[in-house]
């Protein structure tokens, strides 16, 4: 287990967020005095579960219009990726590239046996081969840990409560809640209440589920390389380069957000409560604390940058 106990907080909300899910089911039932809507909602989440199991791989890829690269034309996130996969007894994934300037990376898929994963050109621009190496085995960690199904099946899940919140606020308003039966009527003002609130849990419980697994690769991955102070200084350039070069909020990059190692928004475009990120200096502050206990750090020498990997056969 991780020392912060990432592991049953993440199934502690996602408890919740079924729950939530199933209650606004159960809502709805005892406005309409039909149980057929807990049954809709309990079939519609597993539904939406497996619909995520199947294309968790495709969300990001299309998102960053990343394309698959060959090794002769990314040789040096092949190298890695290669070592890194073969240490962790893993089979290799695929190896994308995005052609956006905006730094970050992600993986993608249900199982190591279907993953994916992607650089963008600028994060490759900005990190030596060290600090890349941190990143990929934090992404490689993302995928042993199934971490790609677990956020999205949370985003999906959130999504539908979030579209059966907005349905019902519009039909409540709009006459829905007009009845003289006074249980119904409590009811009425009960599911609306919901539907308002419903949606902002959701997304609350969601963006805590993707933050609990960012620690955990970042703890993770640094166990696999080695090196948790590769992975800290990786962060430090992302969080600077991030804030230059920030990704318009568009919905399907909204949507994939979650996958990336970095938030790529603008820090003023996003909530903290609504952050599918930790903030980087606790990331980098937990990473520092490994070190230390790994003899990195009080008088070991750091080991020097490589030069970068780019794009081009080296």
């Amino acid at each position: 287990m991780h020392n912060h106990f990432n592991g049953l907080k993440t199934a502690g909300l996602f408890a919740t967020i079924f729950a939530l899910l199933l209650g606004l089911g159960a809502l709805i039932s005892a406005y309409t005095r039909n149980s057929t809507f807990l049954w809709v909602f309990a079939l519609l989440g597993v539904a939406t579960t497996f619909y995520s199991y199947w294309n968790s791989d495709k969300v990001a890829i299309r998102a960053m219009r990343a394309q698959p690269v060959s090794e002769a034309e990314a040789p040096g996130m092949y190298k890695i990726v290669r070592e890194l996969s073969t240490a962790a007894g893993k089979p290799m994934p695929r190896l994308y590239v995005s052609p956006t300037e905006a730094p970050n990376a992600f993986a993608t898929g249900r199982n190591p046996e279907n993953a994916a994963v992607c650089a963008t050109v600028g994060i490759l621009q900005i990190l030596d081969e060290r600090e890349l190496r941190g990143v990929l085995g934090h992404e490689l960690m993302h995928v042993y840990n199934r971490d790609i199904l677990t956020g999205s099946v949370a985003a999906a899940i959130a999504g539908v409560i979030s579209s059966v919140g907005q349905m019902l606020s519009f039909g409540m308003m709009f006459g829905g809640s007009s009845n003289s039966d006074d249980n119904r009527g409590g009811n009425a003002l009960g599911l609306l209440a919901a539907a308002f609130v419903a949606p902002l849990a959701a997304m609350v419980i969601q963006s805590s589920i993707s933050r609990t697994r960012e620690y955990d690769a970042d703890e993770d991955g640094a166990k696999l390389t080695g090196d948790p102070l590769a992975l800290a200084s990786a962060l430090r350039k992302l969080e600077l380069a991030t804030a230059r070069a920030p990704l318009a909020p568009t919905r399907q990059v909204v949507n994939a957000s979650h996958m990336m190692i970095a938030n790529p928004f603008r820090p003023q475009d996003i909530s903290r409560f609504f952050s599918t990120h930790p903030p980087m200096a606790d990331r980098i502050a937990r990473l520092e604390q490994m070190a230390r206990g790994m003899g990195q750090l009080g008088g070991a020498p750091t080991p020097q940058p490589q030069p970068r990997p780019g794009l081009q056969p080296g």
